[in-house]
């Protein structure tokens, strides 16, 4: 937990609920955000008012693992296939992602969150862009939870990417193509340098992975909610940690004896 976080006075901290185990805590946590849309339709509301109300949802769920003692929280916010949605909903978001970064980095700052930004971001407008990179540098150094944002972000496309970089490096005789494994492919991915992922949480019950991570969650538990993501609170997110914390995660191999 953030030391800053923690004397924050601000705004008051929240303690780890009764029944979790805080050594068995995941390190790092990973959200697929969905339900935005349907959260919206259901109220008869746009599904813009979806989205903000997602905001919110991120911004408590990144509170509560900080307080509660998660090191990283790793969120998908914008996939390489959401530019397939209606111009007028992907510019509302790229809109909404400006104004809550400005909005929010000097309290990321503040409360020595670092974030980071992982995707091709080249794509993305110009004036978030600057923001992206502004938020990064201010928050390198900070020493809380790692606040990771995927942002035009897919999985097949950062495993090519990472497949061209090592064949460059190969024939450019930088690297020797035998030597290559795991642990050097690994290093060529946006999370290079970062633990896996323990637990994945995808909301509003849709079972699939959708082009997250797909080297990084090789090992990482699955939690399935029907909460809708706007809805996604502490008591849901409650729920995922003792989902998390009664598997017993085995990694190949098999349950130790009694």
């Amino acid at each position: 937990m953030s030391r800053a976080l923690a004397t924050s006075s601000t705004r008051q901290t929240h303690p780890l609920p009764a029944g979790l185990d805080p050594a068995r805590l995941p390190a790092h946590v990973a959200v697929i955000m969905d339900g935005n849309g349907r959260w919206a339709q259901r109220r008869g509301l746009p599904r813009v008012v979806g989205h903000r109300a997602g905001v919110e949802a991120l911004k408590r769920t990144l509170r509560l693992c900080s307080d509660w003692g998660v090191g990283a929280l790793t969120a998908y916010a914008f996939s390489t296939e959401n530019w397939n949605r209606p111009g007028e909903e992907v510019n509302f978001l790229m809109a909404l992602f400006e104004r809550v970064l400005q909005r929010e980095i000097e309290g990321l700052e503040r409360e020595e969150v670092c974030i980071r930004f992982l995707g091709d971001l080249e794509p993305l407008p110009l004036g978030l862009q600057n923001l992206i990179a502004k938020a990064t540098a201010r928050t390198a150094a900070g020493s809380g939870i790692r606040f990771n944002v995927c942002t035009n972000y897919g999985g097949r496309a950062e495993l090519v990417r990472a497949a061209r970089r090592l064949a460059q490096r190969a024939a450019e005789g930088e690297l020797d193509p035998a030597s290559i494994d795991e642990q050097c492919f690994a290093a060529e991915l946006h999370t290079a340098g970062q633990l896996d992922p323990d637990l994945l949480i995808r909301t509003s019950g849709e079972h699939r992975i959708s082009n997250f991570l797909l080297w990084q969650l090789a090992y990482a538990e699955l939690h399935i909610t029907d909460v809708l993501w706007p809805d996604f609170d502490g008591e849901a997110l409650h729920a995922a940690l003792l989902d998390y914390q009664n598997r017993q995660r085995r990694f190949g191999g098999v349950d130790p004896a009694p």
